[in-house]
């Protein structure tokens, strides 16, 4: 599997800096993913709902540790990129 394309979208709301969409082998896209501050960097997580509980269930998961760090690291090297553009 290869990630073929990443996208990025930015906003301001404290922790949360940005949702991302991604590609699988230019089929199979998966939106939604949150992009997160956390005390050294970075981190996202998958697409999920708020529960009735208050809890929230993922509604994407990966279950291979070497593809989640692929998603990670596309996700976050694109934010970068996008974000340093911005505050040009």
């Amino acid at each position: 599997m290869t990630i073929t394309r990443v996208q990025v979208f930015p906003i301001d709301a404290g922790n949360l800096l940005g949702y991302a969409e991604i590609t699988i082998d230019d089929c199979f896209c998966v939106g939604d993913l949150l992009i997160f501050r956390q005390p050294g960097g970075y981190r996202f997580a998958m697409p999920r709902v708020k529960l009735q509980n208050g809890r929230h269930n993922e509604i994407v998961s990966v279950s291979e540790v070497k593809m989640w760090k692929m998603i990670e690291d596309a996700v976050i090297a694109e934010y970068e990129k996008v974000a340093g553009k911005r505050e040009r």
